[in-house]
């Protein structure tokens, strides 16, 4: 029986400067950090407050095809590749405070039906979205655009 997730892959450029990120900018604590065989390092993040769920910082590598490295590359320089989903306790102010630290952000913080959002990228390119998430009802949805 599944319990719950547990591990959740993030595909980075380099390990070091992601690994740096997510700890001394996003405030996650380094997990593990294995090399594996002379081409594989396993390295993963996790947030303090929730510490049984693993961010696995990874590269596109091999087992993957060459075809698909190239591919998952492209998309990292495009920076067209989805992250993660983190909620916050003060949008406007998470924001600023990463700003401060030379994050790029691609929305500001918004007010939506289901709370306060903003999108940001992480070092690699990834969208990361950070919601300051309130109550809603479908209702609250009844003609609000998302351009």
């Amino acid at each position: 029986m599944i319990t719950n997730v547990s591990l959740v892959s993030v595909w980075v450029k380099d390990l070091d400067e992601s690994l740096a990120f997510y700890t001394d900018v996003l405030g996650f604590a380094a997990g593990d950090d294995v090399v594996l065989g002379e081409d594989f390092r396993w390295v993963t993040v996790t947030h303090p407050s929730q510490p049984e769920l693993h961010l696995h910082l990874t590269t596109p590598s091999k087992p993957l095809s060459d075809d698909l490295i190239a591919a998952m590359q492209r998309a990292q320089l495009e920076g067209g590749l989805p992250g993660v989903g983190l909620h916050v306790d003060d949008c406007r102010r998470t924001v600023e405070d990463l700003k401060a630290k030379g994050v790029e952000f691609l929305q500001e913080a918004e007010d939506r039906p289901y709370g306060v959002e903003a999108l940001m990228r992480d070092n690699s390119g990834n969208w990361m979205v950070l919601v300051e998430p309130r109550e809603y009802t479908p209702e609250d949805f009844e003609g609000v655009s998302f351009d």
